[in-house]
């Protein structure tokens, strides 16, 4: 599976809104957009004016980026809502909450998606009982999805819930008392997912 792995705080500059990618240093003054809220590189102060094509394709990108996801599967994502019933961009957006790293995101497990990726890949989280170790892997309604728990696991998600505790759990995922596990209870919504993204530019873009 193909990784980005330039600096996280440049794809906040470039894109020029917070998405989360480095924890909580995103919510501290040490997040780059704070200090620098202008593109990296040499020009990057410098005022330009964006085509119709900029604008879809930055909005594109943004949405990539926040979710951690590659070109290619953002693509077929798209080509999947482009083929479910109703609007196009609300099914996007389904599809993206609905993969498994983001689940475990939402579940205040993880500090951000990449660190979510990497506990589905080693192994720590199942759905109805049984391992999953695909991070793209995408819950329905009435999965519930748990924490395969050890000690340090244990130490290490008090400390992110503790951190993570001002952020509210979305209205589509519903945490038991222990919260070392969660349920579906209904498909995610557009308006639950918080995207710092015109969603309608993306459809306009793919469907040139």
């Amino acid at each position: 599976m193909g990784r980005r792995l330039e600096p996280k705080c440049r794809l906040c500059r470039r894109e020029g809104v917070k998405l989360f990618l480095k924890g909580m240093r995103c919510y501290t003054e040490k997040c780059a957009i704070e200090k620098r809220n202008f593109a990296p590189g040499q020009h990057g102060q410098r005022r330009t004016k964006l085509s119709d094509y900029g604008i879809q394709l930055r909005e594109k990108q943004k949405m990539k980026k926040f979710y951690g996801v590659l070109e290619k599967q953002f693509r077929n994502g798209f080509a999947e809502a482009a083929r479910m019933k109703g609007v196009t961009g609300s099914n996007l957006v389904e599809l993206m909450e609905r993969r498994l790293d983001n689940v475990v995101y939402r579940l205040l497990w993880s500090l951000s998606r990449q660190e979510a990726r990497q506990m589905v890949r080693h192994k720590k989280i199942s759905v109805n009982g049984k391992l999953v170790d695909i991070p793209s892997f995408r819950v329905r309604v009435g999965d519930k999805v748990a924490l395969r728990m050890n000690e340090s696991l244990e130490t290490r998600i008090k400390d992110v819930q503790e951190k993570r505790e001002t952020h509210d759990l979305v209205g589509w995922l519903d945490m038991d008392k222990s919260r070392t596990s969660g349920t579906v209870i209904r498909l995610p919504e557009e308006q639950d997912a918080g995207l710092p993204v015109e969603v309608q530019q993306i459809v306009e873009l793919y469907s040139k």
